[in-house]
C-alpha cells in the first residue's frame, strides 16, 4: 500500500509527459517529508540486454557536484599512503587492510581504489568484494596509478554506470533542495553521456523511456 502522501501527488500528474524544467519543478513543490529527498532518472533503453555487445556502460563527472559523499578505500603499497590521505581517502591501507577484511568480511566503505600492484593481493578478498560490487576494476577508472586525481573525482561526483537485465539504467542525480538549474545540469550531462554510449548494434529509437522521480514519490515521464 503507498502512503496518502504518495497517492495525493500521483493523482496530481495530469500530463503523460513533462518537460525537464517542468518536471523538476513539480517535484519540488510536491515532495514532503522530513529529509531531503534523492532524485532519480530511470532510463529504458531499446537494446537487446542479452546481448553483451549491446550492454550500455559508462562515467562522467557532475557538474554540480555529488549526490551523496561516499566512503573511498584505497589500496596501495607503502609510500603512497599520504597521496591518498591527502586527496581525502577515508581508508588507506595495504596488505594489512586487505588482510582484516578476509578476516572480518566487513567493508566499511561505498567504493574501492587500488594500484594495479595491489590487484594479486586483493584477489584474496575479491568473493567478498565482487558480491558488494567493491571490486576495483579499469573500465571504471578504480584501478589507477593516479590515486589523488581518482580520489578527488570520486568525491566531487563522478559515477559509473551501466544498463542492467531489464535494459535499464537507474542513477540518483540530484537532491530536491538544489536549485532547478543544477539539478537539470546534472539530469542532462547524464543524458549525453547516455546517447553517446549507444551501441552500434542497436537499431532504431536508443532511449524509448525516461521517468524523474523523487526517492518516496510516483515518476514523471520526462521529455529529452
Amino acid at each position: 500500500m503507498r502512503s496518502k502522501k504518495y497517492q495525493e501527488f500521483k493523482n496530481k500528474i495530469k500530463k503523460e509527459l513533462y518537460a525537464l524544467d517542468e518536471a523538476i519543478e513539480f517535484i519540488k513543490e510536491n515532495s514532503s517529508s522530513k529529509f531531503d529527498q534523492t532524485l532519480e532518472i530511470h532510463v529504458h533503453l531499446g537494446i537487446d540486454p542479452k546481448k553483451t555487445e549491446q550492454q550500455v556502460r559508462g562515467m562522467l563527472v557532475f557538474p554540480s557536484g555529488a549526490v551523496k559523499r561516499k566512503r573511498i578505500a584505497v589500496f596501495v603499497g607503502a609510500g603512497k599512503e599520504k597521496e591518498a590521505k591527502e586527496a581525502g581517502a577515508d581508508i588507506i591501507g595495504g596488505k594489512e587492510l586487505i588482510e582484516k577484511i578476509k578476516n572480518t568480511s566487513k567493508c566499511d566503505f561505498d567504493i574501492a581504489v587500488a594500484e594495479p600492484e595491489m590487484m594479486k593481493e586483493l584477489s584474496s578478498i575479491a568473493r567478498i568484494l565482487g558480491p558488494k560490487g567493491l571490486m576495483p576494476n579499469p573500465k571504471t577508472d578504480t584501478v589507477t596509478t593516479e590515486i589523488a586525481k581518482t580520489v578527488l573525482d570520486l568525491q566531487q561526483g563522478k559515477i559509473s554506470f551501466k544498463s542492467d537485465a531489464g535494459g535499464n539504467i537507474h542513477q540518483a542525480v540530484a537532491k530536491v533542495s538544489w536549485p532547478t538549474e543544477k539539478i537539470k545540469e546534472n539530469i542532462e550531462t547524464f543524458l549525453n553521456v547516455i546517447k553517446k554510449s549507444k551501441p552500434a548494434g542497436v537499431k532504431g529509437l536508443f532511449i524509448k523511456n525516461t521517468v524523474l522521480s523523487a526517492t518516496m514519490g510516483p515518476g514523471l515521464k520526462i521529455q529529452i
